[in-house]
């Protein structure tokens, strides 16, 4: 495993903002760790790059005790954190050569450009970071954090400022990255958990509520959401009274949004009530739970 987090817990006075957490990330693995604001998803990030201690427990990252071989630990992993600490008097060439130069890379020109054609700095790589839009910051911050090929990236927020187009080559360069190393970010776009993640780790309130395949969180969340169309024009009270049926939305015509925590398929419950209405059902479409629903569920129970 290239990250081991055992029985972590960290206070800042009375406030527990981590709870006895553990869990593990496997080698060439994009994990999504996920929470509201507050959960203690940075302060996990900063105990595992080794910025803050532990106040019990211990974590390893490919093999190095953070507690103890801290130094090591740092080798192995790239960081980016939720607020990008650079340099902005410096150029990008100028600042990534000073980053190359603290993990004494060889080649260390050939390197730098590598990472500005890895990670589309081209354009701007001549201009000082203080002129950089924050996306293209956040590219610089990404090639920092790559520069010296750790094992394991760290990233907090990372799509933070990109337009569309930026945000879809960032994900590429994840997923890309992923095939090599192990990945671990936190995230609130829940479209970037379904596109690029292959398993979801779930926080809230300092103790984790989920870890699982990001389609077996999907498929096994409790909540059912169903569109139904009529023939016939029908009455939201009418409605109202399918069995096991929580939510009724208005969509058009005779078409209905439908909602239920039922485990039961409630479809059947939706077609007995048309039959026993005198009504034909057009269409009738289970649709798969988005992540933003599931991480509802999880995070306000």
């Amino acid at each position: 495993m290239s990250i081991q987090v055992n029985n972590i817990t960290k206070l800042y006075g009375n406030q527990k903002a981590l709870n006895n957490i553990s869990f593990e990330v496997g080698s060439n693995e994009i994990v999504g760790f996920l929470g509201p604001n507050g959960a203690g998803k940075s302060t996990m990030m900063k105990i595992l790059t080794c910025y803050i201690p532990p106040s019990e427990g211990t974590a390893k990252v490919c093999g190095f005790d953070i507690n103890t071989q801290s130094i090591e630990v740092r080798k192995q992993i790239g960081y980016l954190p939720e607020h990008n600490p650079l340099y902005l008097d410096m150029y990008v060439k100028e600042f990534l050569e000073f980053v190359g130069g603290i993990y004494k890379i060889k080649n260390i020109k050939s390197r730098v450009k590598d990472m500005i054609e890895m990670t589309g700095l081209q354009i701007e790589q001549n201009k000082k970071i203080g002129a950089l839009s924050k996306g293209y910051r956040q590219r610089v911050g990404l090639a920092q954090a790559i520069i010296h090929d750790p094992k394991v990236l760290i990233m907090d927020e990372p799509t933070t400022g990109l337009d569309p187009n930026q945000l879809e080559e960032i994900r590429g360069l994840i997923k890309a990255l992923g095939k090599e190393k192990t990945v671990m970010l936190s995230t609130h776009i829940m479209q970037e958990v379904e596109a690029i993640c292959d398993r979801v780790i779930i926080i809230n309130k300092g103790e984790i509520v989920a870890n699982d395949e990001t389609k077996n969180l999907q498929k096994n969340t409790t909540k059912q959401i169903i569109t139904v169309e009529f023939d016939k024009e029908v009455s939201e009270k009418l409605i109202q009274k399918i069995n096991n049926i929580d939510g009724v939305k208005f969509l058009q015509g005779n078409t209905w949004l439908l909602s239920s925590t039922s485990k039961d398929d409630v479809r059947k419950d939706i077609f007995n009530f048309a039959v026993a209405n005198n009504l034909s059902v057009l269409t009738l479409n289970k649709e798969e739970q988005k992540m933003e629903d599931v991480f509802k569920e999880l995070t306000k129970k």
